[in-house]
């Protein structure tokens, strides 16, 4: 019996080492993601959470509008323009709540686990100082925007069929509600909307509080934006400009002229999935090598940095 077990570890061991390099460092960052979202649980609670108390919010919204259509005091066109507008806050609510869970994320990822020295643990096990912060990195630039498209996926089918039960028998035409949104169309650009700018957008303001949270010996949401502050508060006293203000804003919300803003225009919203409006942004690229940046620094920060 020992003999067999031997053999099978020794098989187990040479199949180890056959295993390409490229393999084994996939198997492990899968792996590494997998953890980060088993241990922060409000990755995808907070969202579902969100999404719980938007469909509440709409079912009395359309017992509301059901009364407002028996008094005869909405007509087609206003209840279509209330139902998409209630489309779109949803998403937003549930992207906005996506980023928030993001960013708090970020601020603990690392700095969490030098607080409860749970670093001591996951230094010991076969897994790189790389592979750890780019698992980290993943959450919020991947995982997230793919959850809040799926929640709101979801959360706006179930709108539609929430509003066809509601209304049902109150004059309004149920089958003008199902052929009136287009899921395909808005979901695609919700998708490239999460992708890109929740994920490469947003990379570098990850990258910064993953830095601060490798390096932040206390209080990393203070050491997160006090910097950022200061900044823009002395520019604003010795040279009486907001330009470092305006550069935060514009990555934040984006503006008319990088492709980040269309969906706030009156134009069609697949115009908004042309890549080279967004792939030829100067600003992408230069957050993108910033964010490069912070993350190499981040790396180097979790290889040398103890417990607090």
């Amino acid at each position: 019996m020992n003999a067999q077990s031997n053999a099978m570890a020794e098989s187990s061991i040479q199949s180890q080492g056959t295993t390409p390099a490229a393999v084994l460092a996939a198997r492990a960052m899968y792996w590494s993601v997998r953890r980060e979202i088993w241990e922060n649980r409000s990755v995808y609670i907070a969202p579902l959470a969100a999404a719980a108390i938007f469909l509440f919010g709409f079912a009395i919204s359309m017992l509301a509008m059901r009364r407002d259509i028996a008094g005869s005091q909405l007509g087609p066109a206003q209840q279509r323009d209330l139902l998409n507008a209630r489309y779109e806050l949803s998403a937003a609510l549930i992207m906005g709540t996506a980023l928030i869970v993001g960013i708090f994320y970020s601020l603990d990822a690392l700095y969490g686990e030098r607080r409860d020295r749970s670093i001591l643990f996951w230094k010991s096990l076969p897994v790189s100082d790389l592979t750890t912060v780019l698992s980290k990195l993943t959450i919020p630039l991947v995982i997230l925007p793919l959850l809040s498209f799926a929640i709101s996926l979801v959360t706006q089918f179930l709108m539609l069929v929430l509003s066809s039960v509601i209304l049902a028998g109150s004059g309004v035409n149920i089958a003008a509600l199902w052929t009136g949104v287009s899921f395909f169309r808005v979901s695609m650009v919700l998708l490239y909307h999460l992708l890109t700018v929740h994920g490469l957008y947003y990379a570098p303001i990850y990258g910064w509080l993953l830095m601060v949270s490798a390096w932040a010996p206390r209080a990393p949401f203070i050491w997160a934006f006090l910097p950022p502050f200061v900044i823009a508060v002395v520019e604003k006293v010795a040279l009486n400009t907001s330009h470092f203000l305006e550069l935060l804003r514009e990555r934040l919300v984006g503006s008319q002229g990088d492709g980040m803003a269309s969906h706030h225009a009156p134009q069609d919203f697949t115009a908004s999935l042309i890549p080279h409006h967004f792939f030829s942004t100067p600003g992408l690229w230069t957050g993108l090598t910033l964010a490069a940046l912070f993350l190499f620094v981040a790396v180097r920060l979790r290889r040398y940095r103890g417990p607090i």
